[in-house]
C-alpha cells in the first residue's frame, strides 16, 4: 500500500518530468482531470465488483466480468451503478481500457476523447447528479491543445505517459485513508507554487486555512458550511478535517467560483475526500453579480450557514457591474455600498448575509480593510455597532504566491454578547521564510488558535479592544494603534555610558533569572554607585554556575520525568495504531499533550515543545504511521522495499533499483547500532583516504611555485586543468630518475600516494557495498527487541535533549542580555577619555621621532 508522502513524491516527480514546458497554471486541470477520472473509472469497477458479489477476483477478472454483463444487461446494469455512485463508466471507457491500448500499442489521444465526452453525454442525458457535469468539457481538457505537443504523435505520447502516471494506483483503496485526497490537495499547492501569481485563482495557502478552519470549527453543531470564493474547495474541506465524525457524515457543503476551470477543480477535490454527490452543492457563477444561494420563500434572507470561510480576490475594481443598489438585502446591514474600486467588503457583506445566527465566518482580507475611509469606513462604523466583528487577526506578508501584501483574517459572529471586546492578534511577526515565501510554523498557528479560543491578552501579541478604545480611534481597526510592537532592543542608559555600570533596572527585568535563580545573580553583581551594578565573574562562570543550579536542575528532571511518560503513552499507541484514519487524531492528541505537560512548568515556551513535535511527525511519524497501520508494527520493522534511484538524463532518464531499505527502519540506524565496528573501521580508511588525499592536494600547490624542487620534479606529470598527477607519466619518468635524488625522492613519493590512494579507494568501496548488503539483508532478520530500539532512536533519539533546551534557553537569553549590557557600559567616559589622553602622547611622540632634513 502506498503512503501519502510517497504517492506525492512520485505524482509531482511525475508533473515535474511530463509537463515540459507547459505553464503549470494549465497543465494542473489535464494532471488533476485525468487523476479524477482514473478514481471514477476504478469507484465504478468496485461498485460493480461490491453488488455482482466478486470478492476475491483480480482487477483483470473484475473488468471482464464488466465487459460480458454490460453485453448482456446492459442500461439495467449501468442503472444499478449509478443508483449507487450518481454516475458510471462504460466498460470500453475505462481507465483501464486506455492502459490496455497502451500496452498493446494501440493507443490514440482519441480513445481519451471518446471517453471523456462519452461520459459527459451520459451525465447530460440521465440526468444524474449535477457534481459531476461538465468536469471534463473541452474547455478544461482541450486534448488538440498544441501545448501538449506541437502534433498529433507528440500529443499521443505526451498523453500516454500521463495516463501510465497513474496506471497502477488504487483509487478506491486509496480514498479510504483519504491519502488520495491529500495527494491531490498536495499537487494543487504544487502547481499553486509553479503557477505564481495565477494561483490566487485557486488557492489558500495552508497556514492560512488552518488558521480559519481551526477557528471556525470551535462552533458548536456545525451542519453546513459555505464558501462563496471556493476556489479548489481546500477551505470547506480543512474545515471539515476538525470536526467529529458524525459531524462529517451530516456535513453540507456549498460553495460558487467564477473560474470554469477551477470550479471543476472544487468538484473533483471534494469527491475525492469522499463527500458524497448529495452532500456537495456547488455553483459556477459570479458571487457579486448576483446572490447565491438564495432560498425563493425567503428572498431577503438568504440561505444561512453555519459556517462560512473566504478568501476572495483582493480589492477588485468595478465589482458592481450588475449595478446593485443598497436595496439588495446583502448590503443593506451596512447602509452604503462599498465603493466600485475595492471589493472587499462587498464579499465580506455577501458572506456575513449568509451567516447563520449562531454561526462563525472567517475572512481573509488585505490590512486596508481595517483603516481605509469613505464608504468603507462607514462599513466598518456599521458593522461595530451592530457587534458583528469579534476577531481581527494580522498575519505576515509573503504568504500568498500571488502577492506580497499582509493580510488579516476577520472573524464575525452575529450572536456576540452586547458590550464584548474586539480581539486583536497579531501574528505578523511569526514566521519562516522558505525560499521567497514566509510561512507560519505549526507553533504559530497554535498560538493564534489558542489566543482566540481564550480571549487572551498578551504584551505585544494580543489585546481585547473595547468599545470606547475603537470609538476613540474612530473606528480605525489598524493593529498597530491596539497592540503595541515590542522592541526587543534595552533601551541605553546615558549614564552608564559616561560613569560606567549597568542600571540597576535592567537586572530587574531579567525576570526569568530573578525568578529563577535570585541568589546567583545578587551574588554575581556589585553595586558601583547608587542604581548601578557590574560583573564581578565572567559570564562563561556564571552560566556555568545558573545551568548548574539546584532549582534549574531540579526542574529539568522534573520535565525529563513528564516526558518520559508522556514517551512511553505515545511509543505504545504509535506501536500499535491499526487504522490509517486514526494517524491525524492520534497526531493532534500527541501535539495537545505536548503543550498541556509544558504548561505546567513556568518559563517554558510550550508552543517551541508543540513544534518540536509537529516536526517529528512531518518528517517520521506520519508516513511510518500509515505504513504500521496498514500491516503491523513488527512486520513492518522486517519488511524492505526497493530503493529506486534516478539515472541517465534527457530521453536516457530511467528509474533502477539500487537495493533495498527499510519500509520503516532506517538503513543508517542498523548500520550505526548493528554494524558499529564495521562503520568504525570505514570511517577510519576514509580518514586515512582523505589524509593521502590532502597530501597529494599539497604537492599539486607545490609543484605550481617557480623554482621549487617539486616544480622541477613534477610539473611535468601534473594535469593542470585536473589539478591532479598522471600516474602513466610519473613511472615512466621514474625509470629514468637516478634513485637517491631529489626529483627520484618526490616522483616516488607521489607514485606511492597515488597507488596508497587507489588501493584504499578500493578498500573503502568493497567494505561499503559490503555493508550495504549486509545492512540489507539485516532488515528481514530483525529481532522485535532491536526494531523497537531502533525505531525508538529514529522518532525520539533527539527529542529529550531538544525538549531540555526549553528549559536552559530563557536563562541563557537573558544571561546574553546581561553581556550585551556589561559590554556596552565597560567603555565610559573616563575610559575614552584616557585613551584619548593615550593616542595624542603616542601621536607626539612620533611626530618627535620626525627628522627633517634641510637642503
Amino acid at each position: 500500500m502506498i503512503t501519502s508522502d510517497e504517492i506525492k513524491r512520485r505524482l509531482w516527480d511525475g508533473a515535474n518530468e511530463l509537463r515540459g514546458s507547459m505553464d503549470a497554471s494549465r497543465y494542473k486541470d489535464y494532471m488533476l482531470g485525468l487523476m479524477f477520472y482514473k478514481f471514477l473509472s476504478d469507484k465504478t469497477i468496485d461498485t460493480f465488483r461490491m453488488t455482482s458479489g466478486m470478492k476475491q477476483q483480480t482487477e483483470k477478472e473484475v473488468i471482464e466480468a464488466y465487459h460480458e454483463n454490460y453485453q448482456q444487461y446492459g442500461d439495467q446494469l449501468v442503472k444499478m451503478i449509478s443508483d449507487v455512485l450518481g454516475y458510471y463508466v462504460l466498460p470500453e471507457h475505462l481507465y483501464q481500457t486506455w492502459i490496455s491500448a497502451i500496452r498493446t500499442g494501440e493507443f490514440e489521444v482519441q480513445k481519451v476523447t471518446d471517453s471523456l465526452n462519452n461520459f459527459e453525454r451520459t451525465i447530460a442525458i440521465t440526468g444524474d447528479s449535477d457534481d459531476f457535469k461538465g468536469l471534463f468539457s473541452s474547455s478544461t481538457l482541450d486534448l488538440t491543445d498544441t501545448a501538449l505537443g506541437s502534433n498529433l504523435n507528440e500529443r499521443n505520447k505526451n498523453i500516454k505517459e500521463l495516463v501510465l502516471l497513474f496506471a497502477d494506483l488504487n483509487m478506491v483503496a486509496l480514498q479510504k485513508g483519504d491519502v488520495l485526497g491529500n495527494a491531490y490537495e498536495y499537487l494543487i499547492g504544487q502547481f499553486a507554487m509553479e503557477s505564481g501569481k495565477k494561483a490566487g485563482e485557486f488557492y489558500t495557502p495552508p497556514q492560512v486555512s488552518e488558521v480559519m478552519a481551526q477557528i471556525v470549527a470551535k462552533t458548536k453543531s456545525i451542519k453546513s458550511i459555505y464558501d462563496p470564493t471556493v476556489g479548489s474547495g481546500s477551505l470547506l474541506l480543512t474545515v471539515s478535517k476538525y470536526l467529529s465524525e458524525d459531524e462529517k457524515k451530516r456535513l453540507a457543503y456549498y460553495g460558487q467560483e467564477k473560474n470554469t476551470a477551477t470550479y471543476n477543480l472544487t468538484r473533483m477535490n471534494l469527491l475525492l475526500h469522499g463527500v458524497r454527490p448529495e452532500k456537495m452543492t456547488i455553483s459556477n457563477g459570479d458571487t457579486l453579480a448576483e446572490d447565491w444561494p438564495e432560498d425563493p420563500q425567503r428572498p431577503n434572507d438568504g440561505v444561512q450557514f453555519d459556517a462560512v470561510v473566504m478568501n476572495p480576490p483582493y480589492s477588485v475594481k468595478n465589482w458592481n457591474k450588475s449595478n446593485l443598489k443598497i436595496s439588495d438585502p446583502r448590503f443593506e446591514v451596512a447602509g452604503v455600498l462599498p465603493p466600485d474600486s475595492k471589493g472587499d467588503y462587498a464579499f465580506l457583506l455577501h458572506g456575513l448575509f449568509h451567516l447563520g445566527q449562531q454561526g462563525t465566518m472567517a475572512i481573509v482580507l488585505p490590512h486596508g480593510v481595517l483603516f481605509r475611509g469613505g464608504s468603507e469606513g462607514e462599513i466598518r462604523k456599521r458593522l461595530l455597532a451592530k457587534n458583528y466583528i469579534d476577531t481581527i487577526i494580522g498575519l505576515p506578508d509573503k504568504l500568498f504566491t500571488n502577492t506580497g501584501i499582509p493580510v488579516t483574517v476577520l472573524i464575525l459572529k452575529k450572536d456576540r454578547p452586547l458590550g464584548a471586546p474586539v480581539l486583536m492578534i497579531d501574528a505578523s511577526k511569526t514566521f519562516v521564510k522558505e525560499g521567497k515565501q514566509n510561512v507560519l510554523q505549526e507553533k504559530d498557528i497554535a498560538k493564534i488558535v489558542d489566543a482566540y479560543a481564550t480571549s487572551s491578552e498578551e504584551v505585544g501579541y494580543s489585546h481585547l479592544a473595547t468599545r470606547d478604545e475603537i470609538i476613540e480611534n474612530d473606528y480605525n481597526l489598524n493593529i498597530p494603534r491596539y497592540i503595541e510592537t515590542i522592541d526587543g532592543e534595552v533601551s541605553h542608559d546615558v549614564d552608564a555610558h559616561l560613569y560606567g555600570g549597568i542600571p540597576s533596572k535592567n537586572i530587574t527585568e531579567l525576570k526569568v533569572l530573578q525568578e529563577s535563580v535570585p541568589t546567583i545573580i545578587k551574588q554575581a553583581l556589585k553595586e558601583v554607585r547608587s542604581g548601578y551594578v557590574e560583573l564581578t565573574e565572567p559570564i562563561e562562570a556564571l552560566t556555568k554556575k545558573v545551568l548548574n543550579d539546584d532549582h534549574v536542575s531540579q526542574k529539568s528532571k522534573a520535565v525529563e520525568q513528564q516526558l518520559k511518560v508522556y514517551l512511553d503513552k505515545y511509543w505504545e499507541l504509535l506501536k500499535t495504531i491499526d487504522d490509517v484514519n486514526g494517524v491525524t487524531e492520534l497526531r493532534d492528541a500527541m501535539l495537545l499533550e505536548i503543550k498541556e505537560l509544558l504548561l505546567a512548568f513556568k518559563h517554558i515556551n510550550e508552543y517551541d515543545g508543540y513544534q518540536i513535535i509537529a516536526e517529528i511527525w512531518k518528517e517520521k511519524l506520519t508516513e511510518d504511521a500509515e505504513i504500521i497501520a496498514l500491516t503491523d508494527f513488527y512486520t513492518a520493522g522486517r519488511t524492505r522495499v526497493p530503493l529506486m534511484v534516478t539515472k541517465g538524463t534527457g530521453k536516457k532518464k530511467r528509474e533502477e533499483q539500487d537495493g533495498w531499505i527499510g519500509s520503516i527502519v532506517s538503513n543508517d540506524l542498523i548500520k550505526k547500532q548493528l554494524f558499529s565496528e564495521d562503520v568504525v573501521t570505514i570511517e577510519e580508511k576514509e580518514a586515512g583516504l582523505s589524509e593521502v588525499e590532502a597530501e597529494l592536494m599539497d604537492l599539486v600547490e607545490a609543484a605550481k611555485v617557480e623554482d621549487s624542487d617539486e616544480e622541477s620534479a613534477l610539473s611535468e606529470v601534473l594535469n593542470d586543468k585536473e589539478d591532479a598527477f598522471t600516474i602513466g607519466l610519473i613511472r615512466s619518468l621514474l625509470k629514468e630518475a637516478t634513485k637517491g635524488n631529489t626529483d627520484y625522492t618526490l616522483l616516488k613519493k607521489v607514485e606511492d600516494l597515488l597507488n596508497g590512494k587507489t588501493n584504499l579507494s578500493r578498500e573503502v568501496k568493497k567494505l561499503n557495498q559490503e555493508l550495504k548488503e549486509a545492512t540489507e539483508s539485516r532488515i528481514e532478520t530483525l529481532t522485535n527487541e532491536e526494531i523497537d530500539n531502533l525505531m525508538y532512536e529514529k522518532w525520539f533519539g533527539s527529542l529529550v535533549s531538544k525538549v531540555m533546551r526549553l528549559v536552559e534557553n530563557p536563562l541563557t537569553e537573558e544571561l546574553a542580555v546581561l553581556e550585551q549590557l556589561q559590554n556596552r557600559y565597560s567603555d565610559t567616559l573616563t575610559t575614552l577619555e584616557e585613551e584619548g589622553n593615550q593616542l595624542e602622547q603616542e601621536l607626539e611622540e612620533m611626530m618627535q621621532q620626525l627628522v627633517v632634513n634641510e637642503s
